[in-house]
């Protein structure tokens, strides 16, 4: 077997330098103050802004997943450079001609489809060069996603104090540019059936045997998969759960427990730790208990989290609990490529990807209306932990479901494998 002509870990990199700088689209709350103070725009329609480019980022994902399969990991990431950048420079352009319709076109529309195919552009590759670290690789490219907010938050802060907001839309889109083109410059699927050296040897030598897929399906295939509707129905519930808690965790922790404004500020940035630790981290882990096993913890931790957080004073073990649901958001991302890859796959790995990610943005509509909808009637934010509750428990058992199946499949491969070499 060839040797590989590229560094797996600087491909990994390449997809962590992408990741971070869409990313960057967690840092929104930073311009939202701004535009309404210097532009006179409502706070309705500087958010909608960002509504539109969450929904297109989980919607590009899947119209655009064929394409990606297709074009290959360095001519889609170069489209999301070009989209994202453009984007965010166009946002600086609109906002300087005062066209809020500019800014919706530029930031929403634009940079929403940069999001999409920025976002799955580099994971199926990655799962391909990392056959033996399918969960960290994912991990850490994911990781960047989350984390994008932290660097460029106290960033576009200081420029925009400094500079304007204008010209701050202009520095960042070109410095996201330049960065992801930096990383789909080096991008590049590996040789077929390659393995990493230890790996290959360690399989030659008996002492290590390749874990098979449990198919290699197309995405037509996938969909028509009991297996992806149950992954998609889990997605779901753990991507509502997360993003419900992210959008009102500060007024949730003051109303409930207490929670000064300035400890609900320090927890919500915390809060960004965990969701970008737990991406890598649960990923991580996945490599050694199973994907299945991790989503199956994901919910036994929620359902206790949302039964007792209802009854909780502490404010600290209430915080702690928002921490690990956050936590559990953040590694369904992380662990939902190599799931598929495990389920389905690396034949088309990014559309399917792509096709699953319609949870983000349909997640990203459940998860807040629900709270508000429940706390507009009701007043009170208890109700929605037992709705959440409810949906934890499908959740919990589709999963136990969903790892049953796949060790019924496993076994049924072995038999077959054993049948035919003894057959032979």
């Amino acid at each position: 077997m060839s040797a590989p002509t590229k560094n797996r870990w600087l491909i990994a990199a390449s997809a962590v330098f992408i990741h971070i700088s869409i990313g960057a689209a967690y840092a929104y709350s930073v311009y939202t103050q701004p535009l309404v103070e210097t532009k006179g725009w409502s706070m309705a329609s500087v958010t909608t802004a960002f509504t539109i480019m969450m929904v297109l980022g989980g919607g590009s994902a899947a119209l655009f997943g064929k394409f990606v399969e297709r074009s290959g990991p360095k001519k889609s990431a170069m489209l999301a450079a070009v989209l994202f950048g453009l984007g965010q420079a166009g946002s600086g352009f609109a906002i300087s001609m005062d066209s809020l319709t500019g800014f919706l076109l530029s930031y929403g529309l634009l940079s929403g489809l940069g999001l999409g195919i920025g976002y799955i552009a580099p994971v199926s590759t990655l799962v391909k060069w990392f056959p033996d670290k399918r969960g960290l690789a994912t991990g850490m490219a994911v990781l960047g996603f989350g984390t994008g907010a932290l660097v460029t938050a106290p960033v576009a802060a200081s420029l925009i104090e400094s500079i304007g907001i204008s010209t701050t839309f202009y520095i960042l889109g070109a410095s996201y540019f330049i960065l992801m083109m930096l990383g789909a410059s080096y991008i590049a699927p590996p040789p077929k059936n390659w393995m990493p050296t230890g790996m290959e040897a360690a399989v030659k030598a008996g002492t290590k045997k390749i874990k098979r897929d449990l198919s290699q399906a197309t995405s037509g295939e996938a969909v028509r998969t009991k297996h992806f509707w149950m992954l998609w129905t889990m997605m779901l519930i753990n991507t509502s759960a997360g993003i419900m808690m992210i959008s009102v965790a500060s007024p949730m922790a003051q109303n409930i427990v207490g929670l000064s404004a300035g400890a609900a500020a320090t927890m919500v940035g915390i809060m960004g730790i965990f969701n970008g630790g737990g991406r890598l981290g649960w990923a991580a882990a996945s490599d050694y208990i199973s994907r299945p096993k991790v989503f199956i913890i994901f919910f036994i931790i929620q359902l206790v989290a949302f039964i007792t957080l209802p009854i909780i004073t502490s404010a600290l073990i209430f915080q702690i609990f928002i921490f690990l649901v956050v936590s559990c958001y953040g590694g369904g991302f992380s662990n939902l490529p190599a799931f598929i890859g495990d389920l389905f796959g690396t034949k088309e790995l990014g559309a399917i990807h792509g096709y699953l990610l319609t949870t983000w943005s349909l997640g990203g509509l459940i998860g807040p209306t629900l709270v508000s909808q429940i706390y507009t009637r009701t007043g009170s934010y208890i109700p929605v932990f037992y709705v959440f509750t409810a949906l934890i428990i499908v959740a919990l058992i589709i999963s136990l479901v969903l790892d049953r199946s796949v060790k019924k499949v496993r076994t049924e491969h072995k038999e077959l494998e054993y049948k035919t070499s003894t057959s032979e």
